[in-house]
């Protein structure tokens, strides 16, 4: 067994020992719990900032983590298109407490999409990134545990999320009239 192989399969023999930690970690897998946490994190990080200054530096920093959200789920769908990968539960007999999905294990889409999201606003403002990188290290590690991604996989997405991250950063920053206009409205219609 690879090394891979071997690390999902002892961190699934956890379940079904208790059934309390089978509910919370059903509820750490979810596709929404834990996204819904990060997604609320940002909507108050969106309004939080002592002065003008350090709230449009927040802005900016959720502003990015959103399209770094969209643009890692893009890297990852194209990648799934030629490269495919079985997930654990297939290739092992392992315990699943969640649905068993059918696309492609590698690069993991929830580790590629949180850190994207969590890294993007790190860049900005690091003590209000620390719980989004908290909160993405135990989407993917629930994830592993449960089967549905090797360790790689998670890694993979990871960096992928990352990268993006740093991209849409630059990115936003070589564009810096269009992010401000951007502000701006959202500050006219109240929404910022």
């Amino acid at each position: 067994m690879s090394l891979d192989a071997e690390i999902v399969t002892w961190m699934n023999q956890g379940i079904g020992m208790s059934y309390f930690l089978d509910r919370v970690a059903y509820l750490l897998v979810s596709d929404y719990f834990l996204p819904l946490l990060m997604s609320l994190w940002g909507v108050g990080l969106w309004f939080h900032g002592g002065d003008s200054v350090a709230r449009g530096a927040n802005q900016r920093g959720v502003l990015a983590s959103a399209i770094s959200l969209g643009f890692a789920n893009l890297a990852v769908l194209i990648l799934n298109q030629h490269f495919f990968r079985d997930r654990p539960f297939v290739d092992h007999d392992l315990a699943n407490l969640l649905y068993a999905p059918t696309d492609s294990s590698f690069p993991a889409n929830p580790s590629a999409v949180a850190f994207g999201f969590a890294m993007a606003i790190w860049l900005k403002n690091r003590r209000a990134a620390a719980p989004l990188l908290f909160l993405a290290a135990l989407w993917s590690m629930a994830r592993v545990y449960n089967g549905l991604h090797y360790p790689s996989d998670v890694l993979g997405g990871a960096l992928i999320g990352i990268a993006v991250a740093c991209l849409v950063t630059l990115g936003m920053r070589a564009i810096e009239p269009v992010t401000v206009r951007v502000l701006n409205a959202a500050r006219r219609l109240h929404l910022a």
